[in-house]
């Protein structure tokens, strides 16, 4: 299989799966831990709490995980609380994140501007902080659908990939090494989205 999607009850897994197909790849969709073994890359879709989405993943698949991500270090990519997750931690809730992006989750920074409502949903521009492989700098103007209240704070600047605005900059896309995660939903963004979908399954595993 050229990716590998976990489920294990926070995601949007069948439209994720659709999505990779679209991009002409064989997904697989698992909802055991030991089938992670083997993957080759591996997204985590989520919607929903923070609390809840690592008590998911704490039952049972987080050793799995590190092993993959950590380890073996294929490409992984989160999506929307499946970025989240990646951090240390979220002013949502109590729990502890993965830990795989050295940075916090805190609510969208509106800037006073009384226009403007939580969730940020709809289409935004993402602009790429640096080149990258997911997003790239020089394929012109890229629009990804958001439905979020909370945005990621990096400690590393380095670890920044994509920003985008709602009142004001934030950031909506990490990068720590193999380990990539969008707030977006690729899966819901049409060619933009279907175009970071081929991208990733271009990186090598």
């Amino acid at each position: 299989m050229d990716v590998t999607i976990v489920d294990c009850g926070i995601g949007n897994i069948k439209s994720v799966e659709r999505m990779f197909q679209a991009a002409d790849a064989t997904a697989e969709i698992v909802s055991d831990p030991a089938s992670l073994k083997d993957c080759r890359r591996l997204a985590l879709p989520g919607v929903g709490a923070f609390d809840a989405g690592m008590a998911a993943l704490n039952d049972g698949w987080r050793a799995a995980l590190d092993q993959v991500a950590l380890e073996r270090r294929i490409p992984v990519l989160g999506i929307c609380l499946g970025m989240q997750l990646l951090c240390r931690g979220s002013e949502e809730g109590e729990a502890a994140g993965l830990g795989w992006i050295a940075g916090d989750v805190v609510t969208l920074d509106l800037g006073g501007n009384a226009a403007l409502r939580l969730p940020h949903m709809g289409w935004s521009v993402v602009t790429p902080a640096r080149n990258n492989p997911l997003i790239p700098s020089d394929a012109g103007e890229q629009r990804f659908y958001h439905v979020h209240k909370y945005r990621a704070v990096c400690d590393r600047e380095e670890d920044v990939l994509a920003t985008t605005e709602y009142g004001t900059r934030f950031v909506t896309a990490v990068q720590r090494d193999n380990i990539f995660g969008v707030q977006f939903h690729p899966e819901k963004s049409h060619r933009f989205g279907l175009q970071l979908m081929r991208n990733f399954l271009a990186l090598p595993c």
